[in-house]
């Protein structure tokens, strides 16, 4: 196994320090790692320009890596940006499960993406405890910024809900 493949299997299983049930690989914010002249190079994006999670994520990578001898440069990468499209499958299963309701997928053309937010954005959005999509927004802002707060109009459950990017 190289370095770079050791590097990977040991980051996969980091989780992400405000929704600890996916892993940052799972959430997109790992993007690569690769190796320059004898360094491991490991690239970060965050969810958004401002995550106050960031600084943590860096640290517990640094960390994993640190604990198992390896020795690499931590890049914060903000172009591309992130989007909600590099959430995996799996990971979006897991949001559910933990009650937020994961985003819809959005569309791969960044030019497309910008005409048709709007339209994402009034997307319904299905509760993660009951599966009904009889549901309404109460804020545009919830635990974190990259989430807003709904409600459900059937079992009255309030949930979070991953906002497309």
């Amino acid at each position: 196994m190289t370095r770079t493949q050791q590097a990977w299997e040991l980051l996969e299983s980091i989780p992400d320090p405000e929704i600890p049930v996916v892993s940052i690989r799972e959430l997109g914010i790992l993007r690569e790692v690769t190796e320059h002249d004898g360094m491991l190079e490991i690239v970060i994006t965050p969810t958004y320009s401002g995550c106050p999670a960031m600084g943590q994520i860096e640290d517990d990578v640094r960390a994993a890596l640190a604990a198992n001898g390896i020795e690499a440069r931590v890049v914060t990468r903000l172009a591309p940006a992130w989007t909600t499209d590099w959430i995996t499958p799996e990971a979006r299963e897991k949001l559910r499960a933990f009650g937020i309701a994961p985003p819809h997928t959005a569309v791969a053309d960044n030019v497309v993406r910008f005409a048709r937010r709007t339209e994402q954005a009034h997307a319904q959005v299905v509760c993660p405890r009951c599966g009904s999509a009889n549901t309404t927004e109460t804020s545009h802002f919830s635990s974190t910024a990259c989430k807003a707060l709904y409600k459900c109009l059937d079992c009255l459950e309030p949930f979070d809900h991953f906002k497309p990017y």
